[in-house]
Parts: C-alpha cells; sequence; structure tokens
C-alpha cells in the first residue's frame, strides 16, 4: 500500500500550434513596391551626392588653376 501513494498523477500537456499567417500575392506585391521605393529613393540620393562632389571637384579645380584649361574645353589637335 505504502508503493501505491508514491505514485502520482500522470502530467499531460498538449502543445498548442501558433496560427500560421498565410502569405497573400498583395502582401508579396506590397512588400516587392516597398523594395523597390527604398532602392529607388537610396539611388537617387546617391547619385545626387556624387553629382554634387564632382561639381564641387570641378569648381575647387577651376578656383586653383585659373589658368589651365579643361580638358574639356581643349581640341588636342595635332
Amino acid at each position: 500500500m505504502t508503493l501505491l501513494q508514491g505514485v502520482s498523477q500522470p502530467i499531460v500537456v498538449r502543445v498548442v500550434e501558433q496560427p500560421v499567417h498565410d502569405t497573400s500575392i498583395a502582401d508579396v506585391i506590397i512588400g516587392a513596391v516597398g523594395l523597390t521605393g527604398l532602392l529607388l529613393i537610396t539611388a537617387v540620393v546617391l547619385g545626387a551626392l556624387l553629382g554634387g562632389v564632382l561639381i564641387g571637384v570641378k569648381l575647387l579645380r577651376a578656383r586653383y588653376r585659373p589658368g589651365s584649361v579643361s580638358d574639356s574645353d581643349a581640341l588636342h589637335i595635332t
């Protein structure tokens, strides 16, 4: 009788799965448009930054070398 008193009830564990979120075609299209927009804005900002740097370099060269002829103005006729 002492052996039966030491036995406890079994523990039953139920695993509840989380509901799966279905990805629709609208979710994919919205994600693609968002990514494309982000890449477009990044390209425009980086292009404007590079253009500004190139214009700034050209203006600085013209300022510090006033007598020199730039490559775009020279004809190089021999």
